[in-house]
């Protein structure tokens, strides 16, 4: 793709995206079923659309990504998937034993109208479902919102299955967004560290990123087991990180079992971390300790230590609407200039937080939600970038643009680390400054006189 052949000149385009900055629902719902102890993710649709979430998936984690499809042939797209769909939960349940199995639609089955209640109804009155197995399902199609709307509707199943006994269980519920599994684990690091009783899901940690043993297993240890999302109705509050993928689960957990909900964002930076830290303090009526404000002040270190390589340098940015709210403050917080910010994701909302979160910023700030990476490329020839951050696919505006680059998002298809280091928290914005700052130094060490580098350095 001759990316170098992308015109200055920007015209309104209402009906064509090109190089979409998202990809499809089902995606998002698969990883968020991986999150649940001992889960199979089904794709009710085709195989085609199954194995593509899958492959991407798997080149993102490096992971064997398990999912069973319901095989839409040309009859089921006529007289819909009913039929296909009890087989598959009859099978699935008798062949691999799963804990549960998350349904998640695609658009075949959505525009045929198939039913998902009223199937898991059928399912169970004929007595497909064990005793003791879960059935739990989602709308996701892909012909609206993106994978992050995808991850926000199976989180809100989830939290549909939580019940209240009346009896409060002395835990905080953590819902922690469309993040990576070592964010997950970071999480529950902190909350250890701070002697607070959690219950996280979707926990990816521990399926997605398990060592190599030289033995399989389908069900990994990892994960949130069925037990405790049940048990996720009896808490004492709930954190939701992330409006786009953890509000509206956490929304439902609040009117369905009376569990107050605070939405913070992500925790990736300075600021965002500390009002994670503040609010987990405060809902759990414990103190912070020193081991926390040990990391937080070397991070405060870092940014004082290597702030002349980040003031006034200007940022592109691709990626969700949670991550690219919490990643714009940070760039903000440290005097670094994001100047175009780009989600495929649709919401006004978001276009409006992050004008706020740069209205001080002496510089105009382009920002789109429901954007491409066609459109980032021709800003960026407008006005050029010291630095662009976003998934893999921003490789070829760098090249072409000959611009440094940071991977992080999803998907990052051609470098590792994203599963085993954390980016949240105030340990992972040491990753993330040091990634950051690296590339700076790589391209100031390539283009300066060795006399200037290494002496004035």
């Amino acid at each position: 793709m001759l990316l170098r052949h992308t015109p200055q000149v920007i015209t309104e385009r209402k009906a064509l995206t090109i190089n979409p900055a998202k990809t499809c629902q089902p995606i998002g719902a698969m990883y968020a079923s991986l999150g649940i102890k001992g889960c199979l993710p089904h794709s009710h649709g085709s195989q085609g659309c199954c194995a593509y979430h899958r492959s991407t998936l798997t080149r993102h984690y490096k992971e064997p990504i398990s999912a069973a499809t319901s095989s839409f042939t040309e009859g089921a797209s006529v007289f819909g998937g009913q039929a296909n769909l009890l087989q598959a939960i009859n099978n699935i349940f008798t062949v691999y034993e799963p804990e549960a199995i998350a349904v998640h639609t695609t658009c075949l089955s959505e525009t045929i109208g198939d039913d998902l209640p009223q199937i898991f109804n059928k399912a169970i009155k004929e007595k497909k479902v064990p005793p003791g197995k879960t059935l739990l399902g989602a709308p996701t199609p892909s012909y609206v919102g993106s994978h992050v709307t995808g991850f926000s509707n199976m989180v809100k199943a989830m939290a549909g299955l939580a019940e209240n006994t009346g009896t409060r269980n002395g835990k905080i519920n953590i819902l922690p967004g469309w993040v990576e599994p070592s964010d997950m684990e970071e999480i529950k690091r902190i909350a250890a560290l701070m002697g607070v009783k959690i219950s996280i899901y979707p926990d990816t940690s521990g399926v997605l990123n398990t060592p190599l043993t030289g033995k399989y297993n389908m069900f990994p240890d990892g994960g949130t087991s069925i037990a405790e999302i049940r048990d996720s109705g009896n808490a004492s509050g709930t954190l939701a990180l992330g409006e786009w993928c953890s509000a509206d689960g956490a929304r439902l957990l609040d009117t369905q079992c009376k569990v107050p909900c605070s939405i913070l964002d992500i925790p990736v930076g300075l600021k965002a971390t500390d009002r994670f830290i503040d609010a987990l303090r405060t809902v759990a009526g414990t103190s912070v300790p020193d081991e926390i404000a040990t990391e937080r002040g070397r991070l405060v270190d870092l940014i004082s230590d290597m702030h002349q390589y980040f003031y006034g340098k200007k940022v592109a940015l691709v990626g969700d609407p949670d991550q690219l709210i919490s990643m714009t403050e940070f760039l903000v917080s440290i005097d670094m200039l994001p100047v175009h910010i780009i989600t495929g994701t649709p919401g006004k909302k978001f276009e409006k937080r992050i004008q706020e979160i740069t209205a001080e910023l002496n510089c105009e700030v382009n920002v789109k939600a429901k954007g491409d990476m066609f459109l980032l490329h021709q800003w960026i020839k407008n006005e050029p970038v010291d630095l662009i951050i976003g998934n893999s696919y921003c490789k070829y505006i760098a090249r072409d643009e000959d611009i440094p680059f940071v991977r992080w998002g999803f998907p990052i298809l051609d470098r590792q680390g994203h599963q085993y280091f954390p980016s949240i928290g105030y340990m992972g914005g040491l990753r993330l400054l040091e990634k950051i700052l690296n590339c700076l130094l790589d391209r100031k060490e390539r283009d300066d006189t060795e006399e200037k580098f290494e002496l004035v350095l």
